[in-house]
């Protein structure tokens, strides 16, 4: 089974063609960091006119690379939620579009799922590194085992969710303000790094000492997670500071050290009292260096598994869409053709 599926939720326009639900035919992205950096964040009028400048493009893109046309896809694929409003409009629109003139079932997919499904693309596990060429259709073993704990992290979302099943989840925890992503982006604005922040802080940081700074690590009870207090402390430390400032180096690499000790240590102990349950990543902060290699260190420690997406995959991207979208598909969990975006859909 062939889906074509579209991902315009926020300043990312992609189309890719997924066969089975792993095996990745074609991924196209077309990113708009460019025309966002100069205003330090997303501009959500921007971003929706970008998506209908390139959306046409992407999917012929994504098709030829796939070798295949609009006849061998068996279904359309579509991100409704959360996002941007206008972004999401865009996707849907062309999506409903193709589902409709080529009389082929449309299904809606929660761009939070989609994430969740980058890890039975092609991963990087406890063990080994698994390259993105190389799929797996027929290997069960390779793909986490329900139910597992996934971490989603980005620039708009911070969660842990238990993954029971195929469509079946429990949010454990949330972030109450910023999101992980968010914070590191507004660290980066604050000191004059650039956007977005997330990368070029974990870049940073590996030249500089992550215990220069002594960051509260906000632990509030349960899963939950709350970072504009590291936000503010790196702020206010700067401004109190002006005479004995810290390096750049040693301040944004202690941010990152606080902000990925609270991530991991939730993970980590909801893993254990859910059972000893794997382990996934996910989401655009997923590819930060530091988290990935301390939950796969800690977790080692505790005889967990991990399953981090490889770096492709962590970014919105449409093969994630079209994993996800292959299950539904299989549940015959169809859209029709009122299907609208939804900015603050849940998992």
């Amino acid at each position: 089974m062939k889906i074509l599926a579209l991902e315009t939720s926020c300043d990312e326009t992609s189309a890719a063609v997924v066969k089975d639900g792993n095996e990745v035919l074609s991924n196209v992205v077309a990113s708009q960091v460019e025309f966002h950096r100069k205003y330090g964040g997303i501009v959500p009028e921007i971003a929706s006119r970008k998506h209908i400048e390139v959306i046409n493009p992407i999917i012929k893109e994504a098709l030829e690379k796939a070798n295949a046309s609009f006849e061998d896809i068996d279904a359309v694929a579509v991100t409704y939620g959360p996002g941007l409003v206008g972004s999401l409009l865009v996707g849907i629109c062309a999506a409903k579009a193709i589902s409709w003139s080529l009389d082929k079932p449309l299904i809606g997919v929660n761009h939070l799922e989609g994430h969740i499904y980058a890890n039975f693309l092609a991963h990087q596990n406890s063990n080994n590194q698994i390259p993105i060429t190389k799929q797996f259709p027929n290997s069960k073993s390779q793909n986490p085992k329900f139910p597992f704990v996934c971490l989603i992290v980005s620039g708009g979302h911070t969660l842990l969710v238990l993954v029971k099943d195929h469509g079946k989840y429990q949010t454990l925890g949330h972030t109450r303000d910023d999101a992980a992503g968010e914070a590191f982006d507004k660290v980066a604005r604050f000191l004059n790094l650039g956007y977005p922040g997330g990368p070029i802080i974990d870049k940073l940081a590996k030249e500089g000492n992550p215990r220069a700074v002594d960051f509260t690590r906000p632990m509030l009870e349960g899963y939950d997670f709350s970072f504009s207090g590291i936000k503010t402390a790196v702020v206010n430390l700067i401004l109190k500071t002006e005479n004995r400032k810290p390096k750049t180096e040693d301040l944004v690499a202690s941010f990152q050290q606080a902000v990925v000790d609270v991530l991991v240590e939730k993970t980590i102990r909801a893993a254990k009292e859910y059972g000893g349950l794997s382990i996934a990543l996910a989401g655009g902060v997923a590819a930060n260096s530091l988290l990935r290699n301390q939950l796969k260190e800690k977790a080692k420690d505790e005889k967990l598994k991990v399953f981090i997406p490889p770096l492709a995959y962590c970014t919105d991207n449409a093969a994630m869409i079209g994993a996800a979208a292959f299950f539904k598909y299989q549940r015959k969990d169809f859209s029709d053709f009122s299907l609208s975006p939804l900015a603050s859909a849940s998992i």
